[in-house]
């Protein structure tokens, strides 16, 4: 089985890859049949020489693999027919701006594979980048405080080579007595949380941060059944909202009245109820003021959010009394920073999270026939059409 590792060729460039250096090696030391290809890139975290100097072969030759690795769209130019695919497509939700990306892969007869598709048998996702967007949006989100109150400076996350440097610029900063919110306890939400752990910031419960005043900063990390409540006052769970989003309402407005800074680090389901609305961000008791959105769905459950950032320009403001942007400065703006490819601002370290997970739970695999079923579940095209898993696109390309 020969597998190729392509260069990212979306703009703005993804300077991450599925399979670092060392992560070739292990595949090629565990697997005697297996055989790497690397593609030359000029934008990689990881230069040619790295591969070349563990012995892996960097070439021009992706038409002699079996299995192409890579992590964001392939422009359709550079699809390459009749082979196995393995990347982020942004199609599963019907997304129109690669509706025509879906429909050249079946034209080219390729079988795609989505990253984000690829699940173990209770269907949980095992290969994701999100414990990293986690940890540098809540870095991002301190850095914009920071920048709205000119009350310190922090460099930006790409210019620092790892997630312990970003925790030690965090232990320099002073921050004022303020109340922390983050939301989700997936990996987004717990990536964040390292990084509020790494600080030697205090953790106090719902209670605590609903009822006391502090003096010092703290926060508190909530989830969908802290955020929420059913529509018919029953008492209910994570398990019950996941299964009838519709039969809850938002109960987040109660801590929107004492959070200075939230971080949404949430998943966010269709048919589930908005966290707060743009007329909760007008209301006088109202308090956030700064929003880390990594979940930056836009226009949707975080009403500040109304556009994607970019790493270039991480911040912008949303004045709630004209539900427009602004200046992030203003005093009545709320500072939100919402990229929408965090990961990316940690590339090595991102990389190599994504690779451990990748050797343990998909290239075994190729090697076993897929005894576990987890290519058949990920697949998403073959032999020209729609796997029946994936049918439910059929009207989407249409």
């Amino acid at each position: 089985m020969k597998f190729g590792i392509i260069r990212e060729r979306k703009n703005p460039p993804d300077k991450r890859v599925v399979l670092s250096p060392k992560a070739c090696q292990k595949v090629l030391n565990t697997y005697s049949k297996a055989e790497i290809i690397v593609e030359p890139s000029p934008i990689r975290a990881y230069a040619d020489a790295d591969y070349q100097d563990l012995d892996i072969t960097v070439a021009n030759d992706m038409e002699s693999c079996d299995v192409l690795l890579g992590v964001k769209e392939v422009p359709i130019d550079a699809l390459i027919p009749h082979k196995k695919y393995f990347f982020f497509s942004h199609t599963i939700k019907k997304q129109p701006y690669n509706r025509d990306l879906l429909r050249a892969i079946l034209d080219k007869n390729i079988e795609l594979y989505d990253h984000e598709v690829i699940t173990n048998k209770q269907e949980q996702r095992v290969v994701a980048f999100g414990r990293y967007a986690g940890i540098v949006g809540a870095y991002n989100g301190f850095r914009a405080y920071g920048l709205k109150y000119d009350a310190f400076q922090l460099p930006k996350a790409n210019d620092l080579p790892d997630q312990q440097a970003l925790i030690e610029e965090l232990k320099n900063i002073k921050l004022p007595n303020i109340k922390v919110l983050l939301t989700g306890r997936g990996r987004v939400g717990n990536g964040a949380r390292e990084m509020l752990d790494g600080m030697g910031m205090r953790r106090v419960n719902v209670t605590e941060f609903l009822e006391e005043i502090f003096n010092e900063p703290v926060y508190c990390q909530i989830d969908a059944g802290e955020y929420n409540k059913r529509k018919d006052g029953v008492r209910g769970n994570k398990a019950d909202f996941f299964a009838n989003p519709e039969e809850y309402k938002s109960n987040f407005f109660r801590f929107a009245k004492v959070t200075d800074f939230y971080i949404a680090g949430h998943f966010y389901g269709q048919g589930a109820p908005y966290l707060f609305t743009r007329d909760d961000a007008k209301h006088v008791d109202f308090k956030i003021k700064v929003v880390a959105d990594i979940s930056c769905d836009i226009d949707g459950p975080v009403a500040s959010t109304i556009k994607p950032s970019t790493i270039a320009d991480p911040i912008y403001g949303y004045d709630p009394a004209t539900e427009s942007e602004a200046d992030f400065k203003n005093e009545n703006a709320i500072a939100v920073m919402a990229v929408d490819n965090l990961p990316c601002e940690l590339p090595r370290d991102a990389s190599e999270g994504f690779g451990e997970a990748f050797i343990k739970n998909v290239i075994p695999a190729f090697f076993n026939n897929d005894k576990d079923g987890v290519l058949e579940r990920a697949r998403m095209t073959k032999e020209g059409k729609l796997t029946e898993r994936f049918s439910y696109l059929k009207d989407y390309i249409a």
